[in-house]
């Protein structure tokens, strides 16, 4: 489990494709003390198993599976990532629940600048986006963000500058792919309501249906 604040940003060394997915070199920076074979580190959001270490510098085997629903195919040798370690048992919980099971890819459509703080839009699949509330938390490349405004298509979230400074999200610009994970907690809870309201038929949850269990 990791907590969606990086604890550093380092440039792909090299990416390259394999018969089962990707191979991934990343140097691992300040997180090279102490870190292991089998490890788990999240990068820009996707959680990876470290493989091989060469030296400061960390060898991940991405399965097809993760390549297909993340963004990771199309990460450039020199491209910075985030990287988070997984939360020790101990440790402080700063942000809030990411697994690094990637939900979707969302798209920038849009970067409102304030001074220095970033409203940025992202458009994102329906499935997902009835997942998110305003205020509620989404992982953005490992970032944990808080949703600032919610519609069927699209979410906003506010990067402040100590998030663009510790981050990679200042490079991204319009149109450019992100790793999407949703709070844990609401795709529960629409999973047991989906099932509750539905018979265990995959039919979606519907204000007739909602009316019928009580709901006004």
């Amino acid at each position: 489990m990791f907590t969606g604040l990086v604890e550093t940003v380092q440039p792909i060394k090299t990416n390259v494709a394999t018969a089962n997915g990707r191979r991934l070199v990343v140097p691992l920076g300040s997180l090279a003390d102490g870190t292991g074979l089998g490890d788990s580190i999240c990068v820009n959001g996707v959680c990876l198993t470290i493989s091989e270490l060469r030296g400061f510098e960390a060898v991940f085997d991405v399965m097809a599976e993760t390549v297909k629903v993340s963004t990771l195919a199309q990460l450039r040798s020199g491209e910075a990532v985030n990287l988070e370690r997984a939360m020790a048992t101990d440790g402080r919980f700063g942000g809030h629940i990411v697994q690094g099971h990637v939900d979707g890819v969302g798209t920038v459509e849009k970067i409102d600048q304030t001074g220095s703080q970033w409203i940025m839009w992202i458009t994102a699949d329906p499935a997902l986006m009835r997942m998110m509330i305003g205020k509620g938390s989404v992982a953005i490349d490992g970032v944990s963000l808080t949703i600032v405004e919610a519609l069927p298509d699209k979410f906003s979230v506010s990067l402040i500058p100590t998030t663009l400074e510790q981050t990679n999200l200042k490079q991204r610009k319009i149109n450019e792919r992100m790793n999407l994970e949703v709070d844990i907690v609401s795709k529960w809870i629409n999973k047991r309501l989906d099932e509750m309201l539905s018979g265990g038929k995959k039919e979606g949850i519907t204000l007739e249906k909602l009316r019928e269990q009580g709901f006004s």
